[in-house]
């Protein structure tokens, strides 16, 4: 810990003194604010200065309570919001990505606003697309990564959260640990985004949600079929889909159906959850012919994420006949579309001819990030 020692030396300490009015210049003016003593010449010229730093007894509120106060919320999880919230930012999404489509760069709301990006998990599709469309809309994107912070090893995840706060106007975070972005909304008194964690990456699932409204032209009706390759861990793979299928799934009337191999099924909980909702078909099936029939969106996924790349070879060898190749996409029928989040690896569950078939939307897809991430942001920030 470091302490400010309150016995600075007498020679030090005269050097800054201006409190006697013995130190003021002819035609100065002394203003005072707290314990801050500020001098305004009519005239520039050389003066003496001293800080007095003063303990203050006055006990400052939570975070939490001045985002409460404040009415800033948080896009942590997407089923932390209502039906009529999530599709009024998803028809945001789609008016800012309009606006930006049309070539109008005056519309500047972020204009002297920042946001802190902090990176513990690299990507380019998230930094890139919340970086350009923060700047897009005025703003100005600050990267941290792995080794600028040491969240939770070099520094408390509090004190980064409390520190963050009094720079920027919100907050994305892209984590391991799904507590260390819960840990961090708690602290911070600025909007945070969860632009990933071990959990949930609701980002993701909003751009899916709104490119399957832009190629399909609803959600409502739709047959989703995903290729299950996670058990229980909750972020891209069943993290991905599981929140994907709860959250749209009770969102709107929607028909979901995840093939897996046997052990790699879906969170029991979640699955619940959307059964509960009554709105959405969702069906599990460890037979990925029988799952595509007619399926309106076929999506895939790596079958081994950051931080599974040790358990590639097991999940490869469990995985064979759930690739995504030109077969399961004739089943799904003439009017299907494939969808993976990226990166992609070729060759193992997708072909290199279905990422680049004419019904592959893996690259409007990864654009929506972008126009959905703003769409949350003008929602967090009052716009």
């Amino acid at each position: 810990m470091t302490v400010m020692a309150s016995h600075i030396s007498a020679s030090r300490s005269s050097a800054l003194s201006f409190n006697s009015s013995s130190y003021l210049l002819p035609g100065t003016t002394l203003k005072r604010l707290s314990a801050v003593s500020l001098v305004s010449p009519a005239s520039f010229s050389p003066f003496r200065l001293r800080v007095s730093c003063q303990a203050s007894s006055v006990t400052s509120p939570s975070a939490s309570d001045l985002k409460g106060k404040s009415g800033l919320k948080d896009f942590l999880a997407i089923d932390d919001f209502d039906t009529e919230t999530i599709k009024k930012i998803l028809d945001k999404a789609s008016e800012v990505k309009a606006l930006l489509k049309s070539g109008e760069r005056d519309y500047l709301p972020f204009k002297g606003k920042s946001m802190s990006m902090i990176f513990a998990k690299p990507s380019m599709r998230t930094r890139v697309s919340f970086e350009t469309g923060f700047f897009l809309f005025g703003g100005h994107a600050l990267y941290l990564g792995p080794n600028d912070i040491q969240m939770g090893k070099r520094e408390e995840t509090q004190y980064v959260a409390r520190v963050l706060s009094r720079y920027n106007d919100i907050i994305m975070a892209r984590v391991f640990a799904h507590q260390d972005i819960l840990q961090l909304a708690n602290y911070s008194s600025v909007p945070v985004v969860n632009g990933l964690t071990d959990q949930n990456h609701p980002c993701q699932i909003m751009a899916d949600a709104l490119t399957m409204i832009e190629h399909i032209g609803q959600v409502e009706g739709t047959k989703l079929h995903t290729d299950q390759q996670t058990s229980g861990c909750l972020c891209w793979r069943w993290e991905q889909y599981g929140p994907l299928m709860v959250i749209i799934g009770i969102c709107y009337s929607f028909h979901f159906v995840c093939a897996c191999p046997k052990g790699f099924e879906p969170d029991k909980e979640r699955v619940l959850k959307a059964h509960q909702a009554g709105l959405s078909k969702i069906e599990i099936t460890n037979d990925p012919k029988e799952a595509v029939i007619g399926a309106d969106v076929v999506y895939s996924d790596v079958w081994a994420t950051m931080g599974q790349k040790d358990e590639a070879e097991y999940r490869r060898k469990a995985f064979q006949g759930f690739q995504v190749d030109e077969a399961p996409m004739k089943l799904a029928g003439p009017k299907a579309y494939f969808m993976h989040c990226l990166p992609a690896e070729r060759g193992v569950e997708v072909t290199n001819g279905v990422v680049e078939a004419p019904y592959s939307i893996v690259f409007p897809q990864a654009e929506n990030r972008m126009h959905a991430q703003n769409a949350i942001m003008f929602h967090l920030l009052g716009f």
